[in-house]
């Protein structure tokens, strides 16, 4: 079995009665089509298709087949939300985009992900239609020094490098927090019942990015007071710290992920 996976970029003119057909002629692809026109939205989806390769070709099937379906079934869907529909939890319509898609896509879809901005996205699996996986990314900035007093000022220099440097370094921390919840189609304005973003937001800057911000998580946190503060730690120490919160907000936390640079991360639970 292979899982195939498939972005499709495209924008949304707010003003357009309709939308241009799959057949009309494209010259940007990478960069979105539809292309915009006047004001509109961007958006990005993802379509993960599982299944048996094709022992000859080698595909599980020709990825033409993955945009014409997203640009053909799809787009209508969410353009005529945005434009009727404004208040609808986004959620609800990826649920409606997803028959379309598994009847286009011979029922190999095993996931869809909505980027609404590059920060927010909203994943739907077919066999968990009633709970959508809801992810938003943060960002703090702190220091720290990753030194065990177990071990000796050689042995921590050997093992930390330069991260073993006596009064520290800082990072730009980002943090990606993805929760689950059930999917009210339109939520109510206030936030008081359900799953909101805003009410997300305000509990994780709360607990962890007011907590951390411009801190030295060695000498001004007790929460890695005798504990290191490795990337590993900190995703771990985020998720304990949020996960109590959750149940008010009528969500599960179901990760928590650290970059401490574009090229490291850590997500916790594994």
């Amino acid at each position: 079995m292979v899982e195939l996976a498939r972005t499709v970029r495209f924008c949304i003119p707010l003003a357009a009665s309709e939308l241009p057909t799959v057949l009309a002629e494209r010259h940007n692809t990478f960069a979105g089509w539809p292309s915009f026109t006047g004001l509109g939205a961007y958006y990005e989806l993802e379509v993960r298709c599982r299944g048996r390769a094709d022992g000859v070709t080698g595909y599980l099937m020709n990825i033409s087949r993955i945009d014409d379906a997203v640009r053909v079934h799809a787009i209508s869907i969410i353009a005529a939300a945005i434009r009727g529909e404004p208040e609808r939890d986004p959620a609800d319509v990826l649920r409606a985009i997803i028959a379309p898609l598994q009847a286009a896509l011979d029922r190999t879809v095993s996931a869809v992900t909505w980027r609404l901005t590059p920060f927010f996205s909203i994943t739907l699996e077919p066999d968990r239609m009633e709970r959508a996986l809801y992810r938003q990314h943060f960002s703090f900035a702190a220091a720290h020094r990753l030194h065990a007093d177990e071990l000796s000022e050689d042995r921590n220099r050997e093992v930390f490098g330069k991260c073993n440097n006596r009064h520290g370094h800082g990072h730009n921390y980002v943090l990606a927090v993805e929760v689950s919840a059930p999917i009210i189609p339109v939520p109510p304005a206030d936030g008081t019942a359900g799953f909101s973003l805003p009410a997300l937001e305000k509990v994780v800057d709360e607990t962890v990015i007011e907590r951390f911000d411009h801190t030295n998580l060695n000498l001004d946190t007790e929460d890695f007071a005798g504990l290191i503060p490795s990337v590993e730690h900190i995703a771990r120490v985020c998720h304990h710290l949020l996960a109590p919160r959750m149940g008010d907000l009528g969500c599960t936390l179901e990760r928590v992920t650290v970059w401490e640079t574009e090229k490291t991360s850590c997500s916790y639970p594994a």
